[in-house]
């Protein structure tokens, strides 16, 4: 079986530019989840409506047949913000999650940081105003590999293969 990392924390915190610099410094594929949202949640986002666990459900199966997929493949890095630790065992088969848990990489970002990303940000989705409700909903990881996003990117991504080398 083939790694799939997860590259995960809240919204603006970098995932998609960090998840595309690792999956090439692994030559991996990359792929963010917010590309398997169904319309419906993007509209919801867009709305400024923070979405509901029942809305998350679908598009967590969704992606755990794809992360089962790509790892019996060559692997892959996925961009997803996963942010209770119920999201991440659904992102996982039981007798697979366990093992799986080292391969999340937190991104870690104060709300001022994130902020200030999302009022500069633009042609997305995410309503800035539901910053809050993701901070609300986020559970840090105790497992895997945490970064803080403070730093450069480059730095950012040194700090993550030093990790996954280790």
């Amino acid at each position: 079986m083939s790694v799939v990392y997860v590259v995960m924390g809240v919204s603006g915190c970098g995932k998609t530019t960090i998840g595309k610099k690792l999956a090439a410094a692994l030559n991996l594929p990359f792929y963010d989840a917010d590309d398997f949202h169904p319309q419906a949640n993007i509209d919801k986002m867009t709305s400024g409506k923070p979405l509901q666990d029942s809305d998350r459900w679908p598009w967590l199966d969704a992606l755990a047949i794809k992360i089962n997929t790509w790892s019996q493949a060559e692997g892959a890095v996925l961009a997803c913000s996963a942010l209770k630790e119920v999201y991440r065992e659904r992102l996982y088969s039981d007798n697979v999650f366990a093992k799986a848990k080292q391969n999340f990489v937190y991104l870690d970002a104060s709300f001022g940081t994130i902020s200030k990303r999302l009022a500069s940000r633009q042609n997305h989705f995410f309503n800035p105003s539901l910053l809050q409700s993701q901070y609300d909903t986020l559970e840090v990881p105790t497992y895997g590999i945490k970064v803080s996003v403070a730093q450069s990117t480059d730095q950012i991504l040194t700090d993550i293969l030093k990790e996954i080398e280790a």
